[in-house]
């Protein structure tokens, strides 16, 4: 089968949806596929090689910004398009994206939602002339439903059949301010039900977006994310909490701070890995002042922007991982990544991580938004006697339920349903 997965570049370097598009296609291509990812607002920043690295970005995000601003750049040549999509412009702006106002976002992202009543129609023409001179793909992936404005006019032209995944879209949508918030929700609504097939990456997600968007019970099916274990080795008992993921707020990383400030140990080592995007630097520069008034700051290590090989050895290093996020996460594709390294976790009783940890048995569930519960968890994590033993059923979790493989053959058996109707 020909499969194309557009999926949405987000700028930061630990894109966890991301990730997980790079994985699936590398594995369907493994298995005898072809499948193209296709960078869709900003180009792709993994921490491993990219399948098909020379695919231009489309929909870039500043065209999309001034085509809907102003009518001259609709007009015109393309070659100044492409100026615009140049790869380091767009990750300049992408660092800066925290400056654009919550009105013009929230009005971009009903627009994209809404394509067909958009100004959009050159980037249109572009992304299907480029599928179709590629070769029609049997099957087209969104990988969120941010896309699913393009769902009526790739049907409508190329005549494949469209799958849409779920990824963490109601706390983006969520934070839009009004009326762009209630819009889109509606707008998003309506249109991904032009869709072949849902999927979403846990039972938890898949339950949150029905309810929100009005769909009957059962109609997103599950496929849990996956991971390549390819140099996640097991863990060496290591001495330090780990935490990787964005360094934000929204990731529970002050929360986790103010637990190790609320141990009061000062044997204990705080391990932060993961990525900055538009705004952290000043909420880290808060958390490390903090660090320094409680004389905590020498037993605190930051490591932004690891590569695969580093974050490997990153996490094989630790003795406990938590990211104890404090909104409804959809999956948490770092949690797999510390599982498979055989580190056990410390993760909040909420979102997705009941339905991966309990039944793995790799680790605690803590009160979510507590700094006292979180810090007992760690606490009596880091003393069990079977902790080691815990970190193995995480190891043996992935294997048999979050490996690419598994992800990749679950992907596969939908694409073929979709295909053959």
């Amino acid at each position: 089968m020909k499969i194309t997965i557009l999926t949405a570049g987000t700028g930061s370097y630990y894109c966890g949806a991301c990730m997980r598009d790079n994985a699936l296609a590398k594995a369907l291509i493994a298995d005898g596929h072809e499948a193209h990812l296709v960078p869709m607002y900003l180009p792709l920043q993994l921490d491993e090689e990219r399948v098909d690295p020379t695919t231009p970005v489309f929909f870039g995000g500043i065209n999309v910004y001034l085509q809907q601003k102003y009518e001259i750049f609709r007009r015109l040549p393309r070659w100044i398009d492409k100026f615009f999509n140049g790869r380091g412009l767009l990750e300049a702006v992408a660092k800066r994206s925290h400056l654009t106002s919550a009105k013009e976002q929230g009005e971009m992202t009903y627009q994209m939602l809404r394509l067909e009543e958009s100004h959009l129609d050159k980037e249109v023409d572009k992304l299907v002339e480029w599928l179709e001179g590629d070769g029609k793909p049997d099957v087209i992936l969104l990988s969120n439903a941010l896309l699913a404005g393009l769902i009526g006019e790739l049907k409508r032209r190329l005549d494949v059949p469209i799958v849409c995944t779920f990824q963490g879209e109601d706390s983006f949508l969520d934070g839009l301010p009004a009326p762009w918030c209630e819009k889109a929700w509606a707008e998003m609504a309506k249109r991904v039900r032009g869709a072949d097939a849902l999927i979403a990456p846990s039972h938890f997600y898949a339950k949150v977006m029905e309810e929100r968007l009005g769909l009957e019970s059962g109609a997103i099916e599950v496929i849990p994310n996956g991971i390549d274990l390819t140099g996640y080795e097991k863990a060496e008992n290591g001495q330090r909490i780990g935490y990787l993921s964005r360094m934000c707020h929204a990731k529970g990383l002050g929360l986790l701070i103010d637990a190790f400030i609320y141990l009061n140990d000062p044997t204990l080592q705080l391990a932060i890995a993961g990525t900055m995007g538009g705004g952290d630097d000043e909420y880290v520069a808060g958390l490390k002042a903090k660090l320094a008034e409680t004389g905590l700051s020498a037993n605190v290590e930051w490591l932004p922007d690891l590569d695969r090989q580093s974050k490997a050895r990153f996490l094989g290093s630790l003795a406990v991982f938590s990211v104890p996020v404090t909104y409804p996460e959809a999956f948490g594709l770092y949690l797999v990544e510390a599982m498979a390294c055989g580190v056990p976790v410390v993760m909040p009783e909420a979102s997705a991580f009941p339905e991966i940890v309990a039944p793995a048995g790799c680790g605690l569930l803590v009160q979510p938004d507590s700094v006292t519960d979180l810090a007992r968890g760690l606490r009596e994590l880091l003393d069990h006697p079977d902790r080691k033993a815990m970190g193995e059923k995480g190891r043996r979790a992935v294997e048999d339920r979050y490996h690419v493989g598994v992800m990749a053959a679950d992907f596969e058996r939908v694409f073929r349903k979709v295909a053959s109707k």
